[in-house]
């Protein structure tokens, strides 16, 4: 019986010591570059983002587009398949990928399917209760010209303790009259994780 006490005394007084436990935060700027895990991150989602679009935009089907049209192409982004065995939340990969097309104001943007959907529900409502003079007019969206799609995949190259992790992103920008492929575009990421010190 003066065991079982004594167990319990334990636990309750280990529990204690660990609620007791004070966790420590510190607030850093958004933009420095974290790695913790060597898993992709925010940090590999901004690099790709940026890099990727300034490339399709000095592309040549940029000048061809303007001669050919007259005026920006408008642009939407499709899905981009996460093929790694990591958990990526690709979506912040695309609002990356929205923001730094938009800022460029070298193309028209129009909204993705989901949001769409809900801008049409709106429209619609504005049909039944808007006055005439304010309710937007149904059928009036700006079609896009060239649809932004890809995939992120990974490889990994691992011996004991020490794991080189390769991303791979690949992007491809169609044409959404003609499906033709106008861009194709790759971005490499490379990292080396350890458990213990590294040196290459």
């Amino acid at each position: 019986m003066k065991k079982v006490i004594l167990i319990g005394l334990t636990l309750v007084l280990l529990l204690a010591l660990m609620s007791c436990a004070k966790v420590k935060v510190t607030r850093i700027d958004t933009g420095t570059q974290t790695d913790l895990s060597g898993r992709w991150n925010d940090t590999d989602a901004n690099l790709v983002a940026e890099e990727m679009i300034k490339d399709v935009l000095s592309r040549p089907w940029y000048s061809n587009f303007l001669k050919e049209s007259g005026r920006e192409p408008v642009i939407i982004i499709g899905s981009v398949r996460n093929l790694t065995t990591e958990h990526i939340d690709t979506d912040i990969f695309i609002k990356d990928m929205e923001r730094e097309l938009i800022n460029s104001g070298m193309v028209k943007f129009v909204a993705s399917r989901i949001d769409r959907e809900e801008i049409r529900e709106e429209l619609q409502s504005q049909q039944d209760f808007a006055s005439a003079e304010t309710a937007k007019k149904i059928a009036e969206e700006t079609g896009a010209d060239l649809m932004l799609q890809g995939s992120i995949k990974i490889i990994i190259d691992q011996l004991e303790d020490v794991k080189a992790k390769y991303y791979q992103t690949d992007l491809q920008l169609i044409s959404l009259q003609s499906t033709e492929k106008v861009w194709v575009g790759t971005k490499k990421i490379k990292k080396i994780v350890s458990k213990g010190e590294y040196k290459p």
